[in-house]
């Protein structure tokens, strides 16, 4: 899972109702005894949170902390998960991967990322009155599916 916690993410409250989703999910999680790997990308550089580990109540004090500020480093976010995803999965052959992004899209360029190799979902938090779109964008790029938070 990939959260951008940018700056940008604090325009009308798109890292709060991003917050929502995470919480449903990381309940999810724990109840099913799934194992999650967790990258947020803010600021200069992104920094894992959780690699490979089940779920755990811990989660949720993470999610209260989490601010939006700084830059956007979601390309060297993806980059990073896909070299971890593909090392995971030669040590781990038979575990299921899925990817989740969660991002308003807000990056200069996304041509040119090479696909994940994994079944994904990119979750648009892009909000107000205008929306650049790129978010739709980059899920094109990575090869996974897309949606918007209004429409999940």
């Amino acid at each position: 899972m990939i959260v951008d916690a940018s700056a940008s993410t604090r325009r009308h409250q798109a890292l709060t109702d991003a917050k929502g989703l995470l919480a449903q999910l990381f309940d999810d999680a724990y109840r099913q005894r799934a194992r999650m790997a967790l990258l947020t990308a803010s600021g200069q550089s992104p920094k894992w949170q959780v690699q490979g580990l089940k779920a755990a109540k811990g989660l949720n004090h993470w999610l209260e902390g989490l601010g939006a500020g700084g830059g956007t480093p979601l390309l060297a976010a993806l980059n990073e998960a896909g070299q971890w995803l593909a090392a995971r999965r030669t040590r781990y052959p038979a575990e299921q991967q899925r990817l989740l992004v969660i991002t308003d899209g807000r990056l200069k360029d996304v041509a040119g990322l090479p696909p994940l190799d994994c079944p994904g979902l990119l979750v648009d938090i892009e909000r107000g009155p205008i929306r650049l779109g790129r978010a739709r964008q980059l899920a094109t790029e990575l090869q996974i599916d897309y949606r918007h938070i209004d429409n999940l």
